[in-house]
């Protein structure tokens, strides 16, 4: 069982990573190349994933995780199409 200080703790880091993940949306609004947004709309996915694996663990909620998993694939999922819809002719892909 998680004590109060644990807890608290827990939230403090996901707050932390809520601050950040806006700061990074300057980044995905006027980044100067189309990488660096895509890049940038990609760490604040994983941001939100870390957020919600952070919750887990302070209300002491499983089922947070599934859903953390699930918004995982679909972040890397939306990182390949952009990707892959941004390369330009005889690119990588």
């Amino acid at each position: 069982m998680i004590d109060v200080g644990e807890s608290t703790l827990l939230l403090a880091g996901a707050v932390g990573t809520v601050l950040v993940s806006v700061l990074l949306l300057g980044r995905a609004m006027i980044g100067p190349t189309m990488q660096d947004r895509v890049i940038a709309l990609n760490v604040i996915g994983s941001n939100a994933v870390i957020v919600i694996a952070l919750l887990a663990a302070a209300f002491a909620e499983p089922a947070f995780l599934d859903i953390a998993l699930v918004y995982a694939l679909l972040n890397f999922l939306m990182s390949v199409a952009i990707s892959k819809f941004t390369v330009e002719r005889g690119g990588v892909l």
